[in-house]
């Protein structure tokens, strides 16, 4: 039973003792051990304080193994964001750590991002994929890179690896900002993203390069949610390029930007 790995789990968490925890909440520490070995199962009552203590859902509790979780998911749990709570669908994120026990960032080449729209959930599938290290990147976090192509988002260049962190609660994404999507007809695809979650259960997806149209992908189109981090790229402008030419190509892609973030805040 989830419930009963899920407490002894939380509690070992916080480095408290059984006699701790019990007195907090008000019952014997036997009782507790009972819950923790599987003995005795606590009433509705004894649920809600359980739920109240470690400010995790009764649904978490019971429903999730927690133990399966990445750090970077249990402290989104610590932090508030139980998604039983918040009223959005679980998320559990496939992932990779290294000896330390601390997260990888695996990498997303573009040949492999067929395989990935159909194996992002198997641990067996993640710990394939190519893995490393930023030590600038928060360790509470979790982050992926995912190789561009195309140009619907220059001056981001085709080929560029681009580098998000996870979003487990889809209500956060922020409108104008830029997220890697992996949807459900598409594959992956970098954004920049209007959030009707809300009201129409929809993104608006809209490119840098105006070449290209904004689009709706509805809720259930979506698989995984990354919000935009960095992109590294070897590609640099030509040196032989006029200053002047290189001062007006920014300047176009600065108010093509505007534009679309305009656009975004009219809608």
């Amino acid at each position: 039973m989830n419930l009963t790995n899920n407490i002894k789990f939380l509690r070992q968490r916080r480095h408290c003792t059984q006699e701790e925890v019990a007195n907090a909440l008000g019952m014997q520490r036997p009782t507790w051990s009972g819950y923790e070995n599987g003995v005795a199962r606590p009433n509705i009552e004894g649920l809600i304080a359980i739920s109240k203590y470690f400010k995790i859902s009764i649904d978490t509790l019971v429903k999730v193994d927690l133990t399966k979780f990445s750090e970077s998911q249990l402290k989104e749990l610590e932090r508030g964001n139980d998604v039983y709570i918040t009223g959005t669908k679980l998320r559990v994120l496939a992932t990779s750590v290294d000896k330390k026990n601390e997260e990888n960032i695996e990498l997303v080449p573009e040949k492999a991002k067929a395989g990935y729209a159909s194996g992002f959930a198997d641990p067996e599938y993640i710990k394939e994929l190519s893995m490393f290290q930023l030590p600038f990147l928060s360790k509470q976090k979790k982050y992926r890179t995912f190789q561009l192509s195309g140009d619907s988002m220059l001056p981001i260049p085709h080929g560029s690896w681009v580098t998000g962190e996870f979003i487990q609660d889809w209500n956060s994404i922020i409108s104008g900002h830029a997220y890697i999507i992996l949807t459900l007809d598409e594959g992956i695809v970098f954004k920049i993203v209007e959030n009707f979650l809300d009201e129409e259960s929809k993104l608006i997806l809209f490119s840098l390069n105006p070449a290209y149209n904004e689009y709706d992908i509805h809720v259930s189109q979506i698989k995984e949610v990354w919000q935009f981090v960095h992109y590294i790229s070897t590609e640099i402008p030509d040196p032989s390029e006029p200053k002047d030419k290189l001062f007006k190509a920014m300047e176009t892609i600065r108010k093509d930007v505007e534009m679309i973030r305009k656009k975004v805040v009219k809608k």
